[in-house]
């Protein structure tokens, strides 16, 4: 069984680098975050893959697909749905918006104001979307994998601390090498796109693995060191906030995911190691002082991390 579940894994990946050149870890950590059943957030500068990555991973699993590209004027009701009068029936008919679907890609989410980017937060966390007193759930699984530029970049709007602890990694691909640049080239050349993948598994698949990753055993010893990372961030001053419960709750289905791709049904505390920065970064808000003393936020992360003691 674990090789049948290591078989699909490696033929979702190689999918995906058929249109897609850039970090391996990066593609990794895009599987574990869906395995965990969680939701994404690629933040870097224009052009580097945000959205190839994002098509590649929806369009290898056979499964409804929706997708919103942000801008100042979208509204809540373009993401969710809206209802609207039938004069044939003469009663309000919900229409469901394009979050109502599996996987949902919301395009440079940072360039719609926070009024919209709300709009996401009973999805992500519940699955369901409440429209005019009735509730209409997601069926099988959902994923939200969103692209931003960086705040620094005109005409973005940060995203709410709400909304970033909904999203349990927040990956950045960076600029490919020379060689991964010129494979590049020769994709582009050869017109291959991420919409002409082949779906490589079904939905179900997908639901199947996500059970067996929560079956992965976590040890009370593992438990433990992972709640002394979120601890550790809640005693440092120089965060405004440290992680929430949902960050640690995000970590362990994160840690189990990451087993459940090395072939293992259990975990340990390696696999905490390989996704604290992923889960947690995005989450840890810098006081001013920090900012002023120009702190790199992940270098602090790894200082606090390494005086937490691992488990043998």
């Amino acid at each position: 069984m674990a090789l049948e579940n290591a078989e699909m894994i490696e033929k979702l990946k190689d999918n995906i680098y058929t249109v897609f050149v850039g970090s391996a870890r990066v593609v990794d950590l895009s599987i574990c975050c869906l395995l965990a059943g969680g939701h994404i957030l690629f933040e870097d500068v224009p052009g580097v893959g945000k959205t190839t990555l994002a098509l590649a991973l929806s369009h290898s699993i056979n499964c409804s697909f929706g997708r919103v590209s942000f801008s100042p004027d979208t509204l809540p009701s373009d993401i969710t749905g809206l209802s609207i009068y039938n004069q044939a029936s003469k009663q309000f008919e919900f229409k469901p918006g394009p979050v109502m679907n599996n996987i949902f890609l919301a395009d440079e989410i940072n360039r719609t104001p926070p009024k919209t980017q709300s709009a996401l937060l009973e999805v992500m966390q519940e699955k369901s979307v409440t429209a005019d007193g009735a509730v209409y759930p997601i069926e099988g699984i959902f994923m939200v994998i969103a692209t931003q530029n960086p705040i620094e970049f005109a005409g973005t709007y940060p995203l709410p601390e709400a909304q970033l602890d909904r999203f349990m990694m927040k990956l950045s691909i960076g600029y490919p090498s020379k060689e991964d640049e010129l494979k590049l080239a020769d994709m582009f050349m050869s017109g291959r796109r991420a919409g002409e993948l082949q779906n490589i598994c079904s939905a179900a698949d997908i639901e199947e693995l996500q059970k067996k990753a929560q079956e992965v055993k976590v040890s009370d010893k593992v438990l433990g060191y992972i709640y002394n990372i979120i601890a550790a961030t809640r005693k440092e001053k120089r965060y405004v906030t440290g992680a929430s419960p949902r960050a640690m709750l995000a970590l362990i289905r994160a840690v189990q995911a990451h087993a459940l791709m090395d072939g293992r049904d259990w975990a340990k505390p390696d696999d905490v190691k390989a996704l604290y920065v992923p889960v947690l970064l995005h989450r840890l808000i810098l006081s001013v002082e920090a900012r002023m003393a120009q702190e790199d936020p992940e270098t602090l992360l790894r200082g606090l991390v390494s005086r937490v003691e691992v488990p043998v």
